[in-house]
């Protein structure tokens, strides 16, 4: 199984490090073949270039080699995970950036359905999102609605394809000590490991 893990924190040593590092060791230690980014370190040019709008055409030629590769390397993947903060009730701009200029026409998507919908060409069936808060649970769902709930599970993975989003909030991160992280280390380690379930990822 071929699984694609995406870390978007630009801090070094940051708990989102750590999650990253626990899921790419879990997914390694159970065979899988398993292709990493640190979307921050490698520099992913997230700003969609202007030659990129205006056509379907136009977002599908991916001029800058690193976007050509990450296009081609996720239509290979069997399985996406994506660890980042909540910032101000959204992804990091670097991973934003990312689904703008990876999650294309003719990549991850297809247009032309008689409902207008578009249909997902994106073989990874299953995603896991792993997600850093220090906003209290109880506060997000009364003033937020938890938006990230709504970016990954209704705005963008079900267009790609992806049937079964599983997603994990780990809260609050400031201030907690070492015990709950090695908790929540272990949560991730098991939330990786139960994506391998190679059932068939609609019946879930």
């Amino acid at each position: 199984m071929r699984v694609g893990v995406y870390l978007a924190h630009p801090r070094g040593g940051s708990f989102n490090h750590a999650l990253f590092e626990a899921v790419v060791g879990e997914l390694r230690g159970r065979g899988c073949d398993v292709v990493t980014h640190d979307l921050c370190a490698e520099g992913f040019p997230a700003g969609v270039a202007a030659e990129e709008t205006g056509t379907v055409e136009a977002a599908g030629r991916a001029g800058d080699p690193q976007v050509a590769l990450h296009r081609g390397e996720v239509a290979t993947l069997d399985a996406l995970v994506f660890v980042h903060p909540n910032w101000w009730g959204m992804p990091p701009a670097v991973l934003v950036g990312w689904v703008q200029r990876v999650f294309v026409p003719g990549v991850a998507y297809k247009l032309g359905s008689a409902e207008g919908e578009p249909a997902g060409l994106l073989r990874a069936g299953r995603a896991l999102v792993l997600n850093t808060s220090d906003t209290p649970a109880e506060r997000e769902a009364s003033e937020f609605g938890d938006p990230l709930e709504r970016v990954w599970r209704a705005c963008v993975l079900p267009y790609v394809g992806v049937v079964d989003v599983r997603r994990v909030v780990f809260r609050t991160v400031s201030g907690s000590g070492e015990d709950l992280r090695a908790e929540w280390l272990a949560r991730a380690r098991r939330e990786a490991g139960a994506l391998l379930d190679r059932g068939d990822p609609s019946r879930s």
